[in-house]
């Protein structure tokens, strides 16, 4: 069980195999997380773990926030629509084309070079698996970006339930310990 008056903001990178879905120049959506599928750590997302935290964002009227590779100083859009269902926690917003960033992703995700989506997040409470995994049941959500390398392999803009089930585990997880690796190198250098 986790404490949850630690004060940790994780993130969990989630993409599919589809892309980002864009339609016209700067409204976007997919799944950001999906329920039951281990991410690159091993953490799973349990249904329901989203549920008081967007009635929380709900009774107060704030919003969910959309940035940029979980960078907090740069707001890229907005997420007009977050809500979780059977599949996992669904967003759909827009991109401002008033923010030099908000177009450049707009551009990036037309060109498919950026399809991922990651939360940002603390963990309010979690259990062990007979497997050893972390499974998520509350979760604190605080944001969703759009970033280039994911860490749960199913979570890109665009997503639609099940649209990576044909993919082998075993390459997912390759992949995945591919980019993990770079990512590290990356913040290495």
């Amino acid at each position: 069980m986790t404490n949850p008056d630690q004060p940790i903001l994780e993130r969990k990178f989630c993409a599919t195999e589809a892309a980002i879905e864009l339609t016209g120049s700067t409204e976007i959506s997919g799944y950001a997380s999906l329920f039951g599928r281990p991410d690159q750590g091993g953490d799973i997302v349990g249904p329901g773990a989203y549920d008081a935290s967007l009635k929380r964002f709900a009774d107060t009227g704030r919003r969910v926030k959309m940035l940029w590779q979980h960078d907090p100083t740069q707001p890229i859009g907005i997420w007009e629509e977050v809500r979780a269902d059977a599949t996992g926690l669904f967003v759909k917003g827009r991109l401002l084309q008033e923010v030099a960033r908000g177009r450049e992703a707009a551009a990036l995700i037309a060109a498919g070079a950026i399809e991922g989506l990651s939360i940002g997040y603390r963990t309010r409470r979690a259990e062990r698996d007979p497997q050893g995994r972390r499974l998520l049941t509350e979760l604190e959500l605080w944001e969703v970006s759009l970033v280039t390398f994911p860490m749960l392999a199913e979570a890109r803009v665009g997503s639609k339930a099940g649209a990576a089930q044909d993919t082998p585990p075993s390459l997912l997880g390759d992949l995945a310990e591919a980019l993990d690796s770079a990512r590290r190198d990356l913040t290495r250098g």
